[in-house]
């Protein structure tokens, strides 16, 4: 007979008075009075009465009495296997940039003509919520740090990624020259500033530009070294091509769109430090696929932390093999001392 499953036992040492079962149906049969008799050949030919053959109902009441106190002592239970998995997630910051020079067509699709930002925001939205190269990251709080010439917080950490994501598809490249500008050393402060209150065990931010720092009051060493004393990785990507880059722009005199190539350049030497001296790395995207394969590096580089505990929840089935053991019990002191007593 199989036992129900998840059915143990937590003192399966007791068990071993299973032999007391036998011994104590034994003793209740042999406990019977006797009477002399000179012969028996009269008493023979006399048929059993029913409380006769029924006379070994007392004896079986306590047996099984018996294996019912044995088998509650032994603690019988079943129990529910629960796992339950922590995930420990970590604190991304993104750190675009939406200079004038992110208007180049360098990072476009064959199919597409995308400006860099629009690449960008393209590619991060794959990034945290996943796509058939990277896995998403549904476990950790992401914000968006964006700069130009001044830098700013356009989404606080959140795991609210379908707000994340609403936010992202917003960033627009500044049109104003005065708001124009390469400030990666205050938006790398202001992403530390940000993200050193985050209680998670791993914090990085993505800094993706594609030219020299130029404004801000912050030098980017200075920051790197702020991200350094908070435990800040970072993982800088410069963007573009470096020399000149198609640009789609207005022509005064005539009002069309003309596509013009001009000069950009990306401070690759101060990326490479930002990376060195945080712990993080340095990725060159030069198009579309390159900076997909950054993303998808990045997402293997930083993975969410698992960890698994297993517990049970009990049922507990001794009381009731007792309370039916003694019940039992009972009903053979009760039918031994009535229905099948014995004289003498």
């Amino acid at each position: 007979m199989n036992l129900p499953a998840g059915l143990e036992f937590r003192e399966p040492v007791w068990l071993l008075l299973i032999f007391l079962v036998p011994l104590v149906y034994a003793f209740a049969r042999r406990s019977q009075g006797y009477i002399l008799y000179s012969s028996l050949t009269s008493v023979k030919k006399v048929s059993p009465s029913l409380r006769q053959r029924f006379s070994w109902i007392p004896a079986a009441l306590f047996s099984i009495s018996t294996l019912g106190m044995v088998v509650a002592a032994a603690g019988p239970r079943i129990g529910d296997r629960n796992t339950e998995v922590k995930k420990d997630g970590i604190a991304i910051m993104m750190i675009m940039d939406t200079s004038g020079s992110m208007k180049a067509l360098d990072l476009s699709e064959k199919e597409a003509e995308d400006d860099r930002l629009s690449v960008v925001k393209k590619l991060f939205e794959q990034f945290v919520l996943g796509s058939a190269s990277v896995s998403g990251r549904s476990n950790d709080t992401i914000g968006i740090i964006r700069f130009a010439g001044y830098a700013d917080t356009a989404c606080p950490l959140t795991l609210d990624h379908g707000s994340l994501v609403g936010v992202a598809r917003t960033l627009q490249i500044v049109e104003d020259r005065s708001e124009d500008g390469t400030a990666i050393g205050d938006a790398l402060a202001l992403a530390v500033g940000r993200i050193k209150e985050s209680p998670a065990r791993s914090k990085i931010a993505i800094l993706l530009t594609d030219g020299v720092n130029n404004k801000g009051e912050e030098t980017p060493l200075a920051a790197a070294e702020l991200a350094k004393t908070e435990g800040v990785k970072v993982y800088a990507i410069g963007a573009g091509t470096n020399g000149m880059a198609p640009i789609r722009m207005r022509d005064p005199f005539t009002g069309q769109e003309v596509l013009q190539a001009v000069p950009v350049q990306i401070d690759e030497d101060m990326l490479k430090e930002i990376a060195a001296r945080t712990n993080g790395r340095y990725f060159r995207a030069t198009d579309y696929k390159s900076l997909q394969q950054i993303y998808g590096e990045i997402d293997r580089l930083e993975k969410t932390e698992l960890s698994q505990m297993m517990y049970r929840q009990y049922t507990e089935y001794y009381f009731h093999l007792l309370l039916i053991a003694l019940s039992l019990l009972s009903l053979g002191f009760i039918t031994d001392a009535t229905i099948f007593r014995r004289s003498p």
